[in-house]
């Protein structure tokens, strides 16, 4: 049996920009994505934590070391620039794994820059 699992997180990333005119997505610094363990276009949950909107899309990749946290299309409308967000990926572990299984978390702190790192 498989169980759905938190895989990688960033939490705290600041949105850095909001484009309506954008095709729908999420731009995440290369960085970011990549100590994260987020590929591009993977999907992800997003949780705005200055208004509670969730919402999902996929990953668009940004400059490296930019710090970039973009929102895109109608999410757009979900959070606007200095609004701290939640990046959740998921996946299926076998159950029997589960209980030793870590995700992988990044939390970002001033500029984006990660301020702690746990997991794989």
């Amino acid at each position: 049996m498989l169980v759905h699992l938190l895989k990688s997180k960033i939490h705290r990333a600041t949105v850095t920009a909001a484009s309506v005119d954008y095709e729908g997505s999420l731009t995440i610094a290369e960085d970011l994505i990549e100590q994260a363990g987020l590929l591009p276009f993977e999907r992800i949950l997003c949780s705005n934590l200055a208004n509670g909107a969730r919402w999902e899309t996929y990953v668009i990749q940004g400059p490296r070391d930019s710090g970039t946290i973009e929102l895109n299309g109608a999410v757009a409308h979900l959070g606007k620039p200095g609004d701290r967000i939640t990046i959740m990926a998921f996946t299926e572990v076998d159950v029997a794994a589960a209980a030793h299984w870590k995700p992988r978390v990044i939390v970002l702190g001033p500029g984006n820059r990660i301020a702690l790192q746990r997991g794989q």
